[in-house]
Formats: structure tokens, C-alpha cells, sequence
């Protein structure tokens, strides 16, 4: 990454690959986020309900302690893995460091959220299906921001604008 700190952001041609190409496959793991979502529930909290308990109705088994340890094993790692290199791509793009601030706590708050959430389900009370529709949209919705702001900064040569001071109100 220490392409991004120096003046090479903007000049090196290879460098710009790699990351467009990076952008791609972070904005096709988007996508097939959210497929895998609405495949298994919806924006209902009833929905989220019926996915982590079960639901007679539907034949649908509640989640095994187990087989969430299993998934919650992976997405803990993959998913921290992926909020930092795009929240990290995104100190560089010219944006206010608040708005930096807040899209970087926002991201790693609803992954988080997103994985807690349907233990929470699971394990504690329903009601936290709000919790796991909430971090999901907020989470989609941050990636989704930084895919575009990152690819807006490559496509149209901007300067570095990396800020170390996250008390800067404007750049």
C-alpha cells in the first residue's frame, strides 16, 4: 500500500489495475452478498426470524449452534479482512475526514452487527431481526459507497488525500 501514500496513486498504470480489478471482484462479492441474503430471508423481520429459528410452516430447521460457529468462523476473518482494505482505499480518496470517519465506524460496526445479530436471533430475543436488517442495509450500503468512491478516485486521477487527523473538518 505504500503505492497509495506517495503521488504513484495517480501515476502508476499497474498499480491502478490491480485495484480496478480489486474493485471488480469487491462489487461482484456485493452482489452475491446480497443474493445470498434474500435467498435465505428478506427485509422482514419475521423473515430473519423464521431463518435463525425455524418455522414448521415453512420446513425450515432453526440454525445449529454449530453450524453458525462454522460460518461466524469464516465471516468473522473474511469480512474484517475486506473492511479493512476498503476503509484503508478510502483514506486516500478526497473526501472530508469526517465523512471518512464515520464510513469506516459505519462498516465495521454493521459487519459486526451482521454477524452478531443472527446469534442474537438465534440465542437471545427475535426482536433482534431489526438488528440484522439494519446492519446488513448498512453494511451493503457502505461497500457500496466505497467501491464507488475508490473507483471514482482511480478513474478520474485524484490526488492523494490521505489525513491522519480524523478532527479535520475539511480537506
Amino acid at each position: 500500500m505504500r503505492f497509495t501514500v506517495t503521488p504513484d496513486w495517480r501515476d502508476n498504470r499497474l498499480l491502478k489495475l490491480v485495484l480496478a480489478w480489486f474493485l471488480v471482484y469487491v462489487a461482484i462479492f456485493w452482489l452475491t452478498n446480497a443474493l445470498l441474503y434474500f435467498e435465505k430471508m428478506g427485509l422482514t423481520p419475521s423473515s430473519v426470524v423464521a431463518y435463525y429459528r425455524g418455522d414448521e410452516s415453512q420446513f425450515l430447521q432453526p440454525r445449529s449452534y454449530q453450524g453458525m460457529l462454522e460460518i461466524a468462523h469464516f465471516h468473522l476473518f473474511a469480512m474484517a479482512i475486506l473492511v479493512l482494505t476498503m476503509t484503508h482505499l478510502l483514506l486516500f480518496v478526497p473526501l472530508a475526514t469526517r465523512v471518512k470517519a464515520w464510513i469506516v465506524s459505519l462498516s465495521f460496526a454493521s459487519a459486526i452487527g451482521d454477524e452478531a445479530a443472527g446469534w442474537l436471533v438465534r440465542f437471545v430475543a427475535p426482536a433482534f431481526a431489526y438488528l440484522k436488517i439494519a446492519s446488513f442495509v448498512v453494511l451493503e450500503s457502505t461497500l457500496a459507497f466505497m467501491i464507488v468512491a475508490v473507483a471514482w478516485a482511480l478513474a478520474t486521477s485524484q490526488p492523494n488525500a490521505y489525513r491522519g487527523d480524523i478532527d479535520e473538518d475539511e480537506e
